[in-house]
């Protein structure tokens, strides 16, 4: 359960203050994404994505866990980071296409702003809490 607990800790405050930023700067992604998009800079999308790989690889080595309540939740996004890395560097420039459109989209982006606080809150909850 410590595993769970510290990879929880690190995770759960990451997705509320991503959600958090995605709502403040809601009216302003649609500008960061047209400065990253296709042709500018696909290198971006591959950089982040080598460290997303190794962030997601280092998660599911120390918590490949499988059964046992919410533990499980920390390795879906262990394997989530780990896939979602792979794919932005093997797909790059298509990937960025891709998130300009997303980024354009205001109820996309309110929608996964949505998800990521309360999963981020209950991640926290877990981390913090005694058990």
């Amino acid at each position: 359960m410590t595993a769970s607990k510290t990879i929880a800790g690190l995770l759960g405050p990451t997705l509320v203050a991503l959600g958090l930023a995605m709502l403040l700067n809601l009216g302003s992604m649609p500008a960061i994404a047209a400065h990253y998009q296709i042709p500018r800079d696909p290198a971006l999308i591959f950089v982040s994505g080598i460290l997303l790989f190794v962030a997601g690889l280092a998660i599911v080595r120390a918590h490949n866990v499988w059964s046992g309540g919410w533990p499980v939740l920390v390795t879906v996004l262990g394997w989530v980071a780990l896939v979602g890395g792979m794919a932005q560097m093997f797909f790059p420039i298509r990937l960025a296409g891709i998130a300009a459109q997303m980024c354009a989209s205001r109820a996309l982006l309110v929608g996964v702003a949505i998800v990521f606080l309360p999963l981020g809150g209950f991640l926290c909850f877990k981390a913090y809490t005694h058990d």
